[in-house]
């Protein structure tokens, strides 16, 4: 079973060994895949329309099923490479580990972003960045720019106990836990992250930054933790709503995989403090 890790935990050689898969990724074709699904969706997600990757209740299940697509791939290259998380509610900082020459490596410089040092560093030849709007093709960050603070565990504990999962008009406006966590509503924990960090994951292809899957681990866990603490309370809507996926509905692009299907993360992988 895999077993997902606090990226803060994670040996120098699970370091290496997670890092080696996702370039091999990139250099196959096969990252870059992932990064213009995420855009596509991203665009086609509008509050008064079709909705299934973002401002919407299967927002969590779509990446759920998203990053296990991404973890498979990365274990078809190493087995025994699962998704690290990263709890930036905890690791606040730009000297945060996972910040590190020997992992995903710092900030941008200030005069464009560019990152200058680690394994996705434009200058060490291994990860251009091919699905872009403009003709910058380096991996770009400002860690803490456009927005000063990640969230804290306080305000990651007041989305913890919403007791609701989600609300009509069932978008962006939306009152209840998945949209607080999505950050449309509230303190905004998830949409600050991705902000915080800057650069392309200030974008719709944020994946172009392997930190997004980082963070999209913890929104995972965040979801599982919510899901124990309140046991009675179930994905919503259940059927019959329009423009956004319900309980058994498929989600697009796999359109094999309904909500319901994955509501239990322990069918897939375990987290190191399940």
């Amino acid at each position: 079973m895999t077993v997902r890790k606090n990226q803060a935990t994670l040996t120098a050689d699970e370091k290496r060994r997670f890092v080696a898969a996702v370039l091999e990724l990139k250099r196959s074709g096969r990252y870059d895949e992932f990064v213009t699904t995420h855009n596509a969706f991203i665009i086609g997600d509008t509050d008064a329309g079709e909705r299934t990757g973002h401002r919407s209740p299967s927002f969590l299940p779509w990446h759920r099923r998203y990053l296990l697509e991404f973890e498979r791939a990365l274990q078809s290259v190493d087995a025994s490479v699962a998704l690290p998380y990263w709890d930036w509610s905890a690791d606040r900082t730009a000297r945060a580990s996972l910040w590190a020459p020997d992992f995903l490596g710092g900030t941008g410089r200030s005069l464009d972003g560019r990152v200058m040092d680690g394994p996705f560093a434009a200058s060490a030849g291994n990860w251009p960045i091919n699905v872009r709007v403009d003709g910058r093709a380096y991996l770009r960050r400002s860690l803490g720019t456009a927005v000063r603070e990640l969230p804290t565990r306080a305000e990651v504990e007041s989305v913890l106990g919403m007791a609701t999962y989600d609300t009509a008009p069932w978008n962006s406006a939306s009152d209840g836990f998945r949209n607080h966590l999505e950050g449309w509503r509230g303190v905004n924990l998830h949409n600050r992250v991705h902000v915080w960090v800057g650069g392309q994951m200030a974008t719709g292809m944020s994946p172009n930054d392997p930190v997004f899957w980082l963070h999209h681990a913890y929104v995972d866990k965040l979801w599982a933790e919510w899901q124990r603490r309140h046991p009675g309370s179930g994905y919503l809507p259940a059927a019959g709503t329009p423009d956004v996926v319900d309980l058994n509905d498929r989600m697009k692009p796999w359109n094999d995989t309904s909500p319901a299907d994955l509501l239990d993360h322990t069918a897939h992988y375990t987290f190191d403090t399940d």
